[in-house]
């Protein structure tokens, strides 16, 4: 317990400082899975202490590409808080992430509650109010993100932001295995990718994630943003840049570093 509160304390400093710490891994020793999540919480707990409120979570490391970036093995999942939303177009500061990078998303808001364990697919679909295109910008506490599973879980799942677009469409107006994703990076196509690289389809990942949060007694809320992972490998920015995706169905989401320091 005292490496959780430590390894929390030092993730949260971390925050703070703009100074990214050691891999908890080679820091604190037999840290679990389990371990990861309880030290993801406490520093949940600390943001709501502070006026943080859940808007919904992520599943990260759903796509092959992102799991062989990231030497992972199998999905995780993240909290996505108030303070992480980003409006589409407006100026974001670069200068306020440690090692920001970026990722095309389809975001779900639900319309209805979803609790697991036992969700189907059917019900996963039946609890999606609409879509939106989306960009998540990653982030890692981590130095030079040499993360392992354990690592990311801990750091909320190298959580850093979401930028949302401003078009929502219903569930059945884009085919979710299928639609194609273009990424621009000022103006230049930098990477390509389809939906269907989150788990076969994002609506696979939204299921897994429903049945994982129920089995911590954790249910998603009407309202609640989830993204289901990113269609491409993750791509680094810089301030002055200006991160674009364009999805075939829904239209573009922009994230706009140039008002970065």
């Amino acid at each position: 317990m005292d490496d959780i509160r430590r390894a929390a304390d030092g993730l949260l400093g971390a925050y703070a400082s703009g100074e990214p710490v050691e891999p908890l891994t080679t820091v604190y020793a037999g840290l679990t899975l389990g371990d990861a999540y309880a030290i993801q919480l406490a520093q949940i707990e600390e943001f709501r202490a502070k006026g943080a409120r859940i808007k919904g979570h992520k599943v990260g490391l759903t796509s092959a590409a992102m799991q062989r970036q990231m030497n992972v093995d199998q999905p995780d999942f993240g909290v996505l808080l108030d303070t992480m939303f980003h409006l589409d177009s407006a100026p974001i500061d670069a200068g306020a992430f440690l090692q920001p990078r970026v990722e095309p998303e389809i975001a779900f808001v639900l319309g209805r509650p979803l609790a697991g364990p036992g969700v189907t697919a059917a019900e996963a679909a039946a609890a999606v109010d609409f879509v939106l295109p989306a960009l998540e910008i990653i982030d890692s506490r981590i130095r030079d993100w040499k993360i392992s599973l354990v690592d990311t879980v801990a750091d909320n799942a190298s959580s850093g932001g979401v930028v949302l677009g401003t078009r929502p469409a219903p569930l059945d107006a884009v085919d979710l295995r299928l639609a194609g994703c273009l990424l621009y990076r000022n103006g230049e196509l930098i990477n390509t990718g389809a939906a269907g690289a989150a788990l076969g389809s994002p609506l696979n990942a939204l299921v897994w994630l429903a049945n994982t949060l129920g089995e911590r007694g954790v249910s998603l809320e009407a309202g609640h943003v989830v993204l289901p992972g990113s269609i491409t490998s993750a791509e680094p920015i810089s301030a002055g840049d200006v991160l674009t995706a364009e999805f075939a169905g829904l239209g573009t989401v922009t994230a706009n570093f140039k008002g970065g320091s």
